[in-house]
């Protein structure tokens, strides 16, 4: 194959990796000031931005700028060192763990951020759990030491007995939390300083500074930091490459993303040790060579980031072979041939066409109609890869137009909310688009699929709670059967499987009992059932 070994090279300087966190660990602001160190951006933006400052570049919605959290994944390419980065900054909030669960199937690593006042929280140790299942490395970024917070060692403990995974340190703190005063890179040795810049804005200029001048300098500070690495050497936490590759330790990085504090330490970090993108194991489990046909798949589906357009965009991980726009791809589920004329690069909710694309890339398609999330896109012989985890829904509603005019832009948001994984839309068989129930995770997912009708769609909508306590896919042997049994509804989903909707979970827990032949299958990823 000629384009051989331009493809292995161009994949070797890419970086494919997700920033995740429990909320308000500063998991947006770091994105942001990666940005700013990179060079995308000239000034640093703030998550609740207020007067002159700029909003963060990845939240770039309307309700995430009002409320100040993330709400949808958000794709971010840009050039650092010799190496290509494809950022995706997460939603944090757990009522939007699915689409944070779709993106990770679409990394290769990920940057944790803690917030050293909080540790380990519920979120936190959710999402850790889905690296480990995805056998994703994992960079610790220990995040706010510029505000009071516990003890590092302490944090380090907690990762360790919480999480499983084996804390390295590469940078420690001189000074305690509250009093940051810099970090001891641990490979080298050096004390680097910190120099607060107003509002952090703006790079924070760095100081190189000999053990000797920093112990006259920093006195206690220095010593006491001095004994926290004596015991880290006592016990080899010294970073490794070959485990935390294998998933089996975390290099910790120490800092404020606030303030710029060690923002460019852990960029270095991702050129250094993360991995570059590697053969990817298809549907039967055999892995596809990075220098193979074009392959990638479907991992997120976004509509309406131009406003003024009322566009599309289906977002694709390269797993193999060179992308060039116009060229002929195929969707495997299909076997539909997919535009690709309209190919573009993410940056927020900037874009530009682009050329080519290489493994580890993330490429938007505008306007391709009929794609689904988890879709496989392939040039040459078909392929198909794993499908994408879906959650089960824990709260369910109804949903109506409060002007019944607007119904056709009623009808249309929900259908491309449901596409966008925002909501999940479930339709009675014999009903048609009357009276669909909508499902979710959490509640506040309800409020952005409302606010997105009303504002993306023209379609204010009332939603009601539906009094439903469970899902379980059935087919079409079961239904009747189920049909027969008050408090049960069966209803479609938008990939057309069956589900049956339980008022009661005990009702649920009898007919399993009672019934095994029926076809009772619960949805695994994020479950509680």
């Amino acid at each position: 194959m000629s384009e051989a070994p331009e493809i292995l090279s161009e994949a070797a300087s890419r970086r494919t990796f997700a920033i995740i966190s429990h909320p308000d660990a500063g998991k947006t602001t770091l994105t942001e000031k990666f940005l700013l160190y990179a060079g995308a951006i000239q000034t640093g933006g703030a998550v609740k931005a207020r007067g002159d400052r700029r909003a963060a570049t990845s939240d770039w919605m309307e309700m995430e700028r009002q409320r100040g959290i993330s709400i949808s994944s958000t794709v971010l390419q840009f050039p650092y060192r010799n190496c290509i980065f494809n950022l995706l900054d997460t939603p944090g909030h757990r009522d939007f763990s699915e689409d944070t669960y779709r993106v990770l199937s679409a990394v290769d690593a990920v940057i944790m951020v803690l917030d050293v006042a909080k540790g380990i929280e519920p979120q936190t140790l959710k999402l850790f759990e889905v690296c480990r299942s995805q056998n994703l490395p994992v960079i610790t970024f220990f995040n706010k030491y510029d505000r009071p917070g516990r003890d590092p060692l302490e944090l380090l403990d907690e990762v360790e007995q919480q999480i499983g995974l084996r804390p390295t340190p590469a940078t420690w703190p001189v000074g305690q939390s509250g009093d940051f005063r810099g970090v001891i890179d641990r490979r080298t040795g050096d004390f680097v300083r910190f120099t607060r810049v107003a509002r952090g804005a703006s790079i924070a200029p760095e100081e190189i500074v000999s053990p000797e001048i920093a112990a006259q300098e920093e006195g206690a500070a220095w010593q006491t930091a001095l004994d926290g690495i004596g015991l880290l050497d006592a016990i080899g936490a010294d970073v490794d490459l070959e485990s935390f590759l294998a998933g089996e330790s975390t290099p910790v990085f120490v800092g404020s993303a606030l303030t710029n504090f060690g923002v460019q330490m852990i960029l270095d970090a991702i050129v250094d040790l993360a991995p570059a993108p590697a053969p990817r194991n298809d549907i039967n489990g055999d892995p596809r060579p990075l220098e193979n046909d074009f392959a990638a798949f479907i991992f997120k589906i976004q509509a309406n980031m131009d406003p003024n357009h009322r566009d599309r965009i289906a977002f694709a991980r390269i797993c193999s072979g060179k992308f060039e726009r116009g060229m002929d791809v195929d969707c495997a589920r299909t076997e539909k041939a997919v535009g690709t004329k309209y190919a573009t690069t993410a940056f927020g909710s900037e874009r530009e066409t682009i050329e080519e694309a290489f493994p580890g890339d993330v490429i938007g398609l505008v306007n391709t109609s009929g794609l689904q999330i988890g879709d496989t896109l392939h040039a040459g012989k078909s392929i198909q890869f794993p499908a994408l985890p879906r959650f089960a829904p824990e709260v369910f509603a109804t949903a109506r137009p409060l002007d019944s005019s607007k119904f056709k832009q009623f009808r249309r948001g929900l259908q491309q909310l449901d596409e966008e994984g925002v909501v999940q839309v479930l339709r009675d068989p014999d009903m048609g688009d009357a009276d669909p129930i909508l499902a979710a995770v959490g509640q506040l997912q309800f409020e952005v699929l409302a606010h997105r009708l009303a504002h993306e769609f023209n379609a204010p909508t009332e939603i009601l709670t539906a009094d439903y306590q469970a899902i379980r896919i059935t087919d079409k042997e079961t239904a009747p059967r189920l049909r027969e049994i008050g408090g049960i509804r069966i209803l479609r989903r938008s990939d057309d499987a069956l589900v049956a909707l339980f008022q009661s979970r005990y009702r649920l827990q009898r007919l399993e009992a009672d019934e095994p032949s029926l076809t009772l299958t619960p949805i695994i990823a994020g479950s509680r059932d």
